[in-house]
């Protein structure tokens, strides 16, 4: 019985953890506090994952080395802004050659840095080889019902990325591999804005109609600025991109879009999060995408207004009110001129 250690003792690490159990993998999460490990320990996370009875070989504790102790793998699944301050007080107690799990979908807000740059940071670039970061449309509350799902392990490394693969894959958990670490990075991270405003549409009574373009638009200014940053392109049209945009947008599960109603019902940024009661990385991602927008040179209309809403005390109806009157523009103009053109410039370089 091989051991994983899950960083993190949240709904998505404890559902993780639920599937790895039942391959028959012992998975330890190791916990910020003591009456969260007990309860997982007497087996149900009822604060993070409430109605789910844990598999026995789901246990918790409190002691960081303790649990990485002989992990033949790592899942850190804890929020973007807790990685890097956690990541350096594990790398001591990891094993040689451990691999490294990412399942946080976010982007480091201080540095603007997606989260396997933040890996490369602390422990060398070199052990970006046996790292993984495993995305998708997967809300832990189904997962950990084993309600069938499928997400998308990506690596720089496809012998990672095959093992991230084979040590996931169930009847009810089907895994694909994927080269792109940056576009499943960025997919995961982006979509989150998406999904506060699709939210903040819901939360106006508004209805499919603008949810729809709400989501298919939204979807094409992160390909934009996922394609500036040197992502593929068909990344963001599978699981970790549209998918993973679809199941935020629409469902009751997504933190950001029970958020993004409360903040179109009326309520201050300060009082939708504290309604939510758990993490909503949409709203530290729309300050760095913001950022990020403006230093790759990127129109990203959606995500503007929607950091005017959150930072800038402009109201939900005047942001959608300045989105529906921008100019006139060609729906594939932004996104094929600039392919045409990486492709025109490749071509130049490869005759030179």
């Amino acid at each position: 019985m091989s051991k994983i250690a899950m960083i993190g003792a949240g709904s998505w690490a404890t559902a993780l953890a639920q599937v790895l159990a039942q391959k028959d993998y012992s998975a330890v999460l190791w916990a910020r506090r003591q009456e969260l490990a007990d309860l997982i320990n007497d087996g149900e996370n009822s604060r993070y994952l409430p109605g789910i009875p844990l598999h026995a070989k789901v246990t918790a504790d409190t002691d960081l080395e303790r649990v990485l102790q002989g992990a033949e793998a790592v899942v850190f699944g804890v929020p973007s802004h807790c990685f890097r301050d956690l990541l350096k007080k594990a790398l001591p107690f990891l094993q040689p050659g451990a691999q490294i799990i990412n399942v946080a979908k976010g982007l480091e807000e201080s540095t603007l840095l997606r989260l396997s740059q933040v890996f490369a940071q602390e422990a060398g670039e070199a052990a970006l080889d046996r790292y993984t970061v495993l995305s998708g449309p997967s809300h832990a509350e189904e997962v950990g019902r084993n309600i069938p799902t499928a997400v998308v392990a990506a690596s720089r490394n496809l012998t990672t990325a095959e093992y991230v693969q084979d040590l996931f894959m169930s009847t009810n958990f089907r895994i694909y591999t994927n080269p792109d670490v940056t576009g499943v990075e960025l997919s995961g991270a982006l979509k989150n804005i998406i999904a506060l405003g699709t939210g903040i549409a819901d939360g106006l009574e508004y209805g499919d109609n603008t949810k729809a373009a709400m989501m298919t638009r939204g979807l094409a200014e992160i390909t934009r600025l996922g394609f500036s940053m040197g992502a593929e392109l068909l990344t963001f049209a599978g699981l970790a991109g549209v998918g993973d945009l679809i199941v935020t947008c629409t469902s009751m599960h997504s933190r950001n879009r029970r958020c993004g109603i409360e903040i179109g019902r009326g309520k201050t940024l300060e009082e939708a999060v504290e309604s939510v009661k758990m993490v909503v990385e949409g709203v530290r991602t729309t300050r760095v995408a913001w950022q990020l927008a403006k230093q790759q040179g990127v129109e990203m209309p959606i995500t503007e207004q929607i950091y005017r809403v959150l930072f800038e005390n402009c109201s939900p109806r005047t942001a959608v009110m300045h989105l529906m009157g921008r100019g006139k523009k060609l729906e594939m103009e932004e996104i094929v001129s600039e392919k045409i053109s990486c492709t025109m410039d490749q071509g130049r370089e490869e005759k030179q």
